[in-house]
């Protein structure tokens, strides 16, 4: 029964494909995966809801959802204080080019580094602000948000949302293995064998000071798009933002409290769990409930700063609820993701996963066979933590059986899971950043699909070269 985990996910790409949209696949591949669970009409639509309400039953679930929502309605009213529109005006006077633009992206790295989420929720209204006298795509704008999100905090040995979980992947992997290795030395040498990352770090430096002459036929194509799908959406709602009086104080306080309380509160919680230093507290805490507790209180603050400054109540809080609800796309495709992944492994996706691989192949090819294999499965799933959590144990199984280098292998793993988290229409990264920019999800995911797969292509090259050489 296990092929039949393919079911929902074929249905969830050959949807989106024909139709341009990822809602309708998601919802009935859902459902079809529930109807297999549960033979019956009413048994598995009961099935389908039990995914979807065990997904928001989920602790760490609702943390996102609600930071989030609240994030958006700390945007809206930033934005009707008129703190993006006058920090806008204030960076734009500095930025006078697309390298500019592009380079202020990067140039965030070090205050935004913690978690992908955040760092896309945090520059993504700045820097749509500043695209509107550009001559940019905004596809070239995301990808640059994305490439220098998913390539570089996976590259970080601390300090980030990701290394306690891809610690503890491995640490398992030495324990029920019986390995004489440190987990985290793996761990450390891993990141050296990324290559994934590491190309697409190159590639996105590359394309950022690199200009085409199709730039600006395709600026063309993007601003066609966007007018006729969304020429009357929210046009009183930009109007009024248009109005605003620009005071870019209004951005930069909430922004420098929301970063600097995350940083605090990410220490204070790492070190209450037995961390020493900043590094270890970093990994050791509980980073998306830090991060749902500092827009909480930035969001109070932030509401009783803008009332000492006399700015309208009822236009702010209006204002909360309409800049929340601007990210309800991306929480409702972020739960049926989730319930997505429920309902394909229990139909034995994992187990199906296991089954089609062997341990009879030459040592060598093992890392460049994981890395393959799981950037088809993290594409379909969308979800970098959940292809390391599926290849994990199968790839420290193939290594050791077949005496490839457990670094070597356990890098393509964490490579394999950054391509579905750079590519894949259902990655949090591409929807957030499609969600923000206000573009069209699937053609997004296509754009940078060509991108990466150079990049995938480079990487599968390396690992057979290195594999051979490691041998």
């Amino acid at each position: 029964m296990t092929w039949l985990s393919l079911i929902p996910f074929l249905i969830v790409v050959g949807l989106s494909i024909w139709l341009k949209k990822i809602l309708p696949g998601l919802v009935l591949g859902v459902l079809a995966g529930g109807l297999l669970v549960e033979f019956g009409v009413l048994s598995g639509t009961k099935q389908t809801v039990h995914y979807i309400v065990t997904t928001l039953s989920d602790a760490d679930n609702i943390k996102i959802i609600a930071f989030l929502y609240l994030f958006g309605g700390l945007i809206g009213m930033m934005n009707i204080s008129g703190g993006i529109k006058g920090f806008s005006e204030w960076v734009g006077d500095k930025i006078e080019s697309q390298r500019g633009l592009l380079g202020l992206i990067w140039g965030t790295l070090p205050f935004t580094f913690m978690m992908p989420m955040f760092r896309i929720m945090m520059i993504g209204p700045v820097v749509k602000s500043l695209m509107g006298n550009m001559r940019i795509t905004k596809r070239k704008v995301g990808f640059t948000m994305d490439v220098s999100t998913s390539s570089v905090i996976v590259l970080l040995p601390v300090a980030t949302a990701f290394v306690g979980f891809m610690i503890s992947l491995v640490e398992s992997g030495v324990q029920k293995h019986h390995l004489d290795m440190d987990p985290y030395q793996i761990f450390l040498l891993s990141i050296l064998f990324n290559f994934f990352a590491i190309v697409m770090l190159f590639i996105g430096l590359f394309r950022t000071f690199w200009s085409s002459s199709e730039k600006e036929r395709i600026q063309k194509q993007d601003r066609s798009g966007d007018d006729q799908e969304h020429a009357y959406h929210r046009a009183g709602i930009e109007k009024e933002l248009s109005t605003v009086k620009a005071q870019p104080w209004n951005l930069i306080v909430p922004l420098v409290l929301l970063l600097g309380l995350t940083l605090w509160l990410l220490w204070q919680d790492g070190a209450a769990k037995g961390a020493d230093t900043v590094f270890q507290a970093f990994s050791k805490a509980d980073a998306t409930f830090v991060m749902l507790l500092a827009i909480f209180v930035t969001l109070i603050a932030t509401f009783v700063f803008y009332m000492l400054r006399r700015q309208s109540m009822a236009e702010t809080i209006y204002h909360f609820y309409d800049g929340g609800n601007q990210l309800m796309q991306a929480i409702i495709l972020l739960v049926l993701v989730w319930a997505l992944s429920l309902v394909t492994e229990d139909l034995g996706f994992s187990q199906f996963i296991n089954a089609t691989l062997g341990a009879f192949l030459p040592s060598f090819t093992i890392p460049a066979i994981v890395f393959v294999l799981g950037a088809a499965v993290s594409y379909f799933l969308g979800s970098s933590w959940g292809t390391w959590g599926i290849f994990m144990p199968l790839g420290m199984a193939l290594a050791v059986s077949t005496g490839a280098s457990i670094p070597l292998t356990v890098g393509a793993v964490f490579a394999s899971g950054s391509f579905g988290a750079m590519t894949s229409p259902l990655g949090d990264t591409t929807i957030m950043t499609a969600s923000i920019l206000e573009m069209p999800l699937m053609e997004y995911a296509r754009y940078k699909l060509k991108i990466c797969a150079i990049g995938a292509g480079i990487a599968t090259g390396v690992y057979l070269a290195v594999g051979f050489f490691f041998v």
